[in-house]
């Protein structure tokens, strides 16, 4: 995530201008981020308000501009734990294109009449194992995941935001991408039909 540094000066400011301008650069972004993480559509929109209140709040105390990307997503990040700690997340509930709008569409191929009915199912299902694999993910590793294959942050940004050290970050990450992926091998291998 690139927030220009005029921006985040604006910010320190209190430029009213500026709040404006944020949410409405990266809101969806945090509002995506919060949906990863919550698997509900309601708790992922007050984790954006409590990250834009708690962000608007501090961001004069920012003194590293460049860790901006860092400190944002570590205060989504606390969000979330503590939405999580007040309610039950209902991860059944969401809808995948809710999730991941950017990667169902690529991952599915293109539009549905391009492929074979069966095939769609399929798809669709895989793609509900993934999400259901990922919100089963324990927090630490869920998060870490997230911000690094998701959201795009580099290592070093999610150490940031996490308060972790860049060894802790790809030792959860390789672990949790492993969690996901047997857990997708084994619903492949359990579907698998022999050919005729």
């Amino acid at each position: 995530m690139d927030v220009p540094t005029e921006l985040i000066k604006r910010l320190q400011a209190k430029d009213p201008a500026a709040y404006g301008e944020f949410m409405e650069r990266y809101g969806r972004r945090l509002l995506n981020f919060g949906m990863r993480m919550c698997g509900d559509k309601e708790d992922a929109r007050e984790v954006v308000q409590d990250t834009l209140l708690k962000t608007f709040e501090s961001v004069h105390e920012l003194k590293n501009r460049e860790a901006f990307a860092g400190w944002l997503y570590r205060i989504a990040t606390n969000a979330c734990l503590m939405k999580r700690r007040k309610s039950k997340f209902l991860a059944e509930e969401v809808a995948l294109d809710d999730v991941m709008p950017e990667r169902a569409a690529l991952s599915q191929g293109g539009p549905a009449w391009n492929r074979l009915p069966d095939q769609a199912a399929l798809d669709g299902e895989l793609q509900g194992k993934i999400r259901g694999a990922i919100l089963a993910l324990p927090d630490g590793y869920k998060s870490v995941l997230v911000l690094r294959d998701m959201e795009g942050l580099d290592t070093e940004e999610v150490a940031v935001a996490l308060g972790l050290s860049k060894d802790v970050v790809k030792m959860r990450l390789h672990r949790a991408r492993a969690k996901v992926r047997n857990q997708i091998e084994a619903y492949l291998t359990s579907h698998t039909t022999p050919a005729p």
